[in-house]
């Protein structure tokens, strides 16, 4: 039974919801917008009965996480060290990684930066930076990107997720999220400061001049890697799935063709044995392919 949790890391208190052997592998599992760690919730159980240590946080300016004031508070950089801090507070000097969205962001910050705490790394729907830099120029990534620009404005923006945030959370599964789901989530962002904190993510991304640079020193990472893309998010193009071995050699790559962004309540099954299957590999069998999915990329 999943326990919940709270910690000072990094100068800011965290949530978090921990399931498993408490002397399992470490597993930490980091949400994206505008969810908080129930987007994890059919993969905490799973993780947990394969024998790892299954740690959920609620990242900073979300649900029941400190929301510190000021843009600058949710750079890249500030975020990627909190996941840094946490897993040390915990007692582990490396983790296995896994994020989705803007979770996923991070995570791949924190593999470029400090691959030391990084033992391996599973990315969900989330761009490279640097692919995301390339792709980025293209009008097809622009249309869609139209919410960025948006979240620019004041105020606003949080009046729009206010009313309308549940409007996001639909997959291509139609269980992907219940009505209790959306009132837990509207619940989450209710909490005094959030939807503010959550933008605010973007608004650090759009306004710092360095924050690419600070999050991605030319992209290079050698952690064992696997991508699980959706290929039907609305979001983000396919292509941020492709060319990734020039910046990630040790590198797997698994697309969903009939998954969206939201990749592992669309695909739940498929995802929770990917993750199982990567993870528990021991280091001889990342050396080839492991079953389900090939050693560079595989159509799911």
């Amino acid at each position: 039974m999943p326990t919940h949790q709270q910690i000072v890391v990094n100068g800011v208190r965290l949530h978090y919801v921990e399931a498993g052997d408490p002397q399992g592998p470490l597993v930490v599992l980091l949400h994206g917008f505008p969810e908080f760690w129930r987007s994890w919730e059919g993969q905490i159980g799973p993780l947990a009965r394969a024998g790892f240590r299954v740690v959920v946080p609620d990242l900073r300016g979300y649900n029941l996480s400190e929301k510190p004031p000021g843009v600058d508070a949710y750079r890249v950089g500030t975020l990627q060290e909190d996941v840094a801090a946490l897993i040390r507070a915990l007692g582990y000097e490396q983790a296995r990684v896994v994020g989705h969205d803007w979770g996923g962001i991070v995570a791949w910050a924190l593999a470029i930066r400090q691959p030391s705490v990084v033992e391996r790394l599973v990315i969900l729907n989330a761009p490279h930076p640097a692919r995301a830099r390339q792709v980025a120029r293209r009008p097809a990534q622009w249309r869609r990107s139209w919410y960025i620009f948006f979240f620019q404005l004041p105020w606003l923006p949080e009046r729009f997720l206010h009313r309308f945030g549940a409007w996001a959370l639909h997959g291509t599964n139609p269980n992907a999220y219940t009505d209790e789901d959306r009132r837990l989530y509207r619940e989450a962002w209710d909490q005094p400061g959030a939807a503010t904190g959550m933008i605010n993510y973007y608004r650090a991304l759009r306004r710092s001049q360095r924050v690419r640079r600070e999050s991605a020193p030319g992209g290079q990472m050698r952690v064992p890697t696997l991508v699980i893309w959706g290929q039907r998010d609305v979001a983000l193009l396919p292509e941020h799935a492709d060319g990734l071995e020039r910046w990630v050699p040790d590198l797997r790559v698994v697309r969903l063709p009939r998954a969206s962004h939201w990749v592992m309540r669309d695909e739940p099954v498929r995802v929770n044995n990917l993750l199982t299957e990567f993870l528990s590999a021991s280091p001889e069998e990342l050396r080839r392919p492991l079953p389900g999915f090939a050693l560079r990329s595989s159509a799911g």
